[in-house]
């Protein structure tokens, strides 16, 4: 005899569970820095080729199952950890001078971080960049 379709109701429990229990879990940290660009690209007379700066806003996203006995994916102060050299790079600096940024938007920042992030953190699901409150971007990797 089969086993029941899952999430059938003849399906045992025990095997909702253990179903249940392998899913990934996805959890984020969020993280500010303040920073100053301008766009090299854009055309003539666009408002961001002038120097200006943002309050940005990334999210670091994992992913993973949640571990049996710690009860979570990982440790949200080891993102922190992983993070923080990063953050100091960009932090209060003008984000154009740094190599790999020379065209700072946020789509390039995303896989900026992303390159950096990713052997730190090999459950890295995505990056979100905001650097408006309603303007941002969101990046999973090559």
């Amino acid at each position: 005899m089969s086993e029941p379709i899952l999430g059938s109701s003849m399906a045992r429990p025990e095997i909702l569970l253990a179903a249940h229990c392998n899913k990934l879990m996805k959890i984020y940290k969020e993280f500010t820095f303040e920073a100053a660009h301008r766009l090299p690209n854009v055309p003539t007379g666009h408002k961001c080729a002038r120097l200006h700066g943002h309050s940005f806003r990334v999210r670091i996203t994992v992913s993973g199952p949640v571990g049996e006995k710690s009860g979570w994916v990982m440790d949200f102060a080891d993102l922190s950890t992983a993070f923080k050299p990063i953050r100091e790079q960009l932090d209060h600096y003008y984000l154009n001078e740094i190599e790999g940024l020379e065209n700072p938007t946020s789509e390039n920042l995303a896989r900026w971080i992303w390159q950096r992030l990713l052997p730190r953190l090999p459950q890295l699901d995505e990056i979100e960049i905001r650097e408006t409150c309603t303007s941002g971007c969101r990046y999973h990797g090559d």
